[in-house]
């Protein structure tokens, strides 16, 4: 019977185990140079040319360096691609999903959650309290660094002021792998409590194809008639999708 390697955490260094082995006197259990060689190439061939320079399983061993700062992290990063098949998909999994592979423990999941969270900031920094309309491009980046790789429907609101300036981003409810709940009352009620004058509705299909149901195209139009009965402007509703998004205004479905 084959063996599987054990990949074992161990909490974070103050200093990279890089920097711990130049200045210090190696012991046992120290970071074998040919990891440290191979990290140190990896992190310089980054350094040099940017993520482009890198496949996805390198981009994640650089993730994996710090919460497993002495271990080979290749087999675990192999794992982790053949379970979710790309590098964005394995950040944006949840703890229970990362968990069901062997060698993902709590410092590995913390480590993932950190790089999602920081990529979810900086999208939404680009939006935040900016003049939607021009920015169309960094919402949809949003959008789908947010949305995208979800494995359950998500429903968001962006609400906007007279200028078409960004003034909250709300989810409005999480649903099934296939359905979400949404209630055109309170996303219009919702609008009026922030004196809102526009929205955009987005939200996401975990099946990856962000083709409009039957149930998306009545439910915006039910948000659109509620919205413009008290003049509010609907100016899109986005599907977000693996594959890409659909825009209801550019499809002509408003």
């Amino acid at each position: 019977m084959t063996q599987k390697t054990a990949f074992h955490e161990i909490p974070l260094p103050l200093l990279d185990s890089d920097e711990v082995c130049r200045i210090s006197t190696p012991t046992k259990g120290a970071q074998p140079s040919y990891i440290r060689d191979h990290r140190k190439r990896l992190r310089d061939r980054f350094l040099a040319g940017g993520p482009d320079a890198l496949p996805d399983y390198e981009m994640l061993e650089l993730v994996l360096f710090r919460a497993i700062p002495r271990r080979d992290v290749k087999p675990l990063v192999n794992a982790l691609m053949e379970r979710f098949g790309d590098y964005n998909t394995v950040i944006s999994a949840n703890a229970e999903q990362l968990s069901e592979v062997p060698g993902v423990g709590a410092a590995v999941i913390c480590e993932l959650r950190i790089i999602e969270a920081a990529a979810h900031r900086l999208a939404r920094s680009r939006v935040h309290q900016k003049q939607i309309i021009s920015s169309w491009d960094a919402l949809l980046s949003y959008c789908r660094t947010t949305m995208a790789h979800c494995d359950i429907e998500q429903f968001r609101v962006f609400y906007l002021d007279r200028k078409n300036v960004l003034i909250a981003d709300e989810a409005q409810g999480h649903g099934t792998v296939d359905h979400v709940p949404v209630y055109p009352r309170e996303v219009v009620k919702r609008a009026l409590f922030l004196n809102a004058s526009a929205l955009i509705l987005v939200h996401n299909h975990p099946s990856g194809d962000p083709t409009p149901s039957q149930a998306d195209i009545a439910m915006t139009q039910q948000v659109g008639q509620a919205a413009e009965a008290l003049g509010i402007v609907l100016h899109d509703h986005l599907v977000i999708g693996k594959s890409g998004e659909t825009s209801f205004r550019s499809e002509g479905l408003m």
